[in-house]
């Protein structure tokens, strides 16, 4: 891939929803380009098209209409079985509700997308170690989803999405299911995720957290109606004394 190719280029994405009798259109002719090394936030009121926009950039549903080339590959090539590898191997997810297997313990949690590679034993205990230890919840390795709190669930699925080293990490409300202590927590983990080189597309509805992103951009009826920029982005969020996180 060449380096000054975008990760993501959408161009004239729709979605359309059909029925019997209804049709409903739930994105409407979206371009988006998004180059490594950016954290975008996609925002806008319940309904707008935010969830139908991050799923069809984590290849989980398809544009009706409209062309998706993600690191270069068109997505419209792909079949149902490429498509799932591609996710697997180059995309990271982190869901509101975290998503974990209540039988399985935090390592085990985060071990399992490298299962589906066919990694070596040696290779994915040496990734979910660093995963674990990146996100600070190491020392919870062998607890169980049920043994921490929200917050320590949400760091888990962090952890669970970067193992795997993704090209792109895509948050789907991940403050959503926390208390604002823990939200403040998981969005400073992002940010120092993306200090460190990640690239992350995040669809929230809290203001405050999509100021933490480099990039603004507001849907609204499954359109896009405002982008901002900050080239200098600092901390928004604060800790839970008060004080704003360090720039």
């Amino acid at each position: 891939m060449n380096d000054n190719q975008p990760i993501i280029k959408m161009t004239n994405i729709s979605r359309t929803y059909r029925t019997d009798t209804i049709e409903t259109a739930a994105l409407s002719e979206v371009d988006i380009s998004i180059t490594a090394g950016e954290f975008v936030s996609i925002s806008g009121p319940s309904g707008c098209g935010k969830s139908t926009l991050l799923s069809i950039l984590g290849l989980l549903d398809q544009p009706t209409s409209g062309s998706y080339w993600l690191n270069g590959q068109d997505t419209r090539a792909l079949s149902p079985h490429a498509a799932a590898s591609l996710r697997n191997r180059q995309l990271g997810f982190v869901f509101q509700s975290f998503n974990l297997i209540g039988d399985l313990s935090v390592e085990e949690n985060v071990e399992l997308p490298l299962r589906y590679r066919g990694s070596t034993a040696e290779y994915r205990l040496r990734r979910v170690r660093e995963a674990l230890d990146r996100v600070d919840i190491l020392h919870r390795a062998r607890h169980y989803p049920s043994q921490l709190s929200g917050g320590q669930q949400q760091r888990v699925a962090v952890a669970r999405a970067i193992a795997g080293d993704p090209i792109l990490l895509l948050a789907d409300e991940p403050t959503g299911n926390l208390d604002s202590a823990s939200g403040d927590s998981v969005t400073r983990l992002l940010e120092e995720l993306h200090d460190a080189g990640a690239t992350i597309v995040m669809v929230t509805h809290d203001p405050r957290y999509a100021r933490a992103a480099g990039r603004q951009i507001e849907l609204l009826d499954g359109k896009i109606v405002g982008t901002a920029n900050q080239p200098m982005r600092t901390k928004h969020i604060q800790d839970s004394q008060g004080y704003q996180s360090n720039p």
